[in-house]
């Protein structure tokens, strides 16, 4: 007779290596930092187009330990004076993300506000490349308008030579409608993402 699985058993498959401190790293918290006005776009605009929460950005620039120690020692060898104007700014972040960050401002007596706003510019070349993205989407926009345009110059010529119920015209209609549907459910995808035609690179 085989022995019936027990609860440790079970949890032991189930959650290989989790321990309360991992559980507890993953803890959210509330965090505030004085960062540029450059800095906060550059977290909301990033987030916005890939459909991500800010705290897992805040996350993945933090947790990612080598780069945090370059910048780290980056800042630690500047004398670059700070920006005149900050804003203060709450953020949900992990524990974990708070307390890597907290050790690297220890380890190299880096400013945590610095630290963050240095970290936040590594998404610079990921805002250039959304942006042309964003470019090429409404030059394809622009292209799918075109087309409804033709399709609904075609529409009418097929009701006009066939009748409105013949299912050529019908299935032309279908066809219109799905495309000026699809038009619509872009252009406000765009739409949404037009914060980052104006965002300054520098």
């Amino acid at each position: 007779m085989k022995k019936k699985p027990t609860d440790e058993t079970i949890i032991g498959i189930t959650l290989p290596g989790t321990s309360a401190a991992d559980l507890m790293g993953r803890q959210s918290v509330r965090a505030t930092f004085r960062l540029t006005e450059h800095a906060i776009s550059a977290i909301s605009i990033v987030a916005a187009h890939l459909g991500i929460k800010q705290k897992s950005l805040f996350d993945h620039l933090i947790e990612d330990i080598r780069s945090l120690e370059m910048i780290a020692r980056e800042i630690e060898s500047r004398s670059e004076p700070d920006p005149p104007f900050r804003v203060q700014k709450t953020y949900v972040i992990s524990r974990k993300t708070l307390s890597y960050l907290e050790k690297a401002c220890e380890q190299y007596d880096a400013p945590r506000d610095a630290l963050v706003e240095y970290s936040v510019r590594r998404l610079l070349p990921l805002i250039v490349r959304e942006r042309e993205k964003h470019n090429r989407r409404k030059e394809i926009l622009r292209d799918l308008k075109a087309y409804v345009r033709m399709g609904e110059a075609l529409l009418e010529k097929s009701r006009d030579l066939l009748g409105e119920d013949d299912p050529v015209s019908d299935r032309i209609g279908k066809t219109v409608a799905s495309a000026q549907n699809s038009s619509d459910v872009i252009e406000t995808y765009i739409e949404k993402g037009k914060s980052i035609e104006e965002f300054e690179i520098y």
